[in-house]
């Protein structure tokens, strides 16, 4: 991240979880018990499969409830942890000292990624993208490709378009924000394609926040 970005600068590019600040001492919580969240990472571990030695970049991490997921799946890979809220990662720093394991965690924008290129094996992102803007979500998604190696792999979580009457009215007011309305118009898919990978839909959930889908791409 730009050293000499200042904080109203920071503060104007990026969205806390759940949009307020105040709310992100209680991310974890509310995140457990309305969204099934161990049921959905568990998936999205199991679908990442990690292997000894691999590199992998939780983009987005957050409180690193995914990242320490994945780096207890295997224990020989390497695992980094990146987000853009120092408040977020104040916790995440916390929960994995009390795990006890070697996680690095960066603070970063997923637009400007602060690693060389080529960098990671696998980069994992869940609930990450809805909160950028449509040219930042492209950008992002061209950066993740820039830092991947040949053959790397990314694993995207995220809102998706409805895929059921519920999910459909749940969009209604969910799709209303700026942000999310790519999501919700099922335009992820294409913009993976279109920063040069190749992408498939391995599964999809019902969410009180609406469908939620993961997809696999491929460098």
């Amino acid at each position: 991240m730009n050293q000499d970005m200042t904080g109203d600068e920071r503060e104007r590019r990026y969205i806390p979880a759940f949009r307020f600040k105040a709310l992100t001492p209680f991310y974890d919580f509310i995140m457990r018990f309305t969204l099934r969240e161990n049921v959905i990472k568990n998936r999205l571990t199991a679908l990442v499969a990690l292997r000894p030695k691999e590199r992998a970049l939780d983009l987005g991490c957050g409180t690193a409830t995914l990242t320490i997921m994945l780096k207890r799946s295997q224990p020989e890979a390497e695992v980094v942890g990146l987000d853009g809220d120092p408040d977020v990662l104040k916790i995440a720093r916390k929960k994995i000292r009390e795990a006890d394991l070697g996680i690095d965690l960066d603070e970063g924008t997923a637009t400007d990624l602060p690693y060389p290129d080529t960098s990671f094996d696998v980069v994992v992102t869940s609930l990450m993208l809805h909160h950028l803007k449509t040219e930042e979500k492209k950008k992002a998604l061209k950066e993740i490709h820039r830092v991947l190696s040949g053959g790397g792999r990314l694993l995207v979580m995220d809102l998706d378009k409805p895929h059921n009457p519920l999910m459909y009215l749940i969009s209604l007011v969910i799709g209303r924000l700026e942000e999310s309305s790519d999501n919700i118009k099922g335009h992820i898919p294409q913009f993976i394609e279109g920063a040069g990978f190749a992408v498939e839909n391995l599964d999809r959930f019902s969410t009180v926040y609406g469908t939620i889908s993961i997809y696999r791409a491929h460098k």
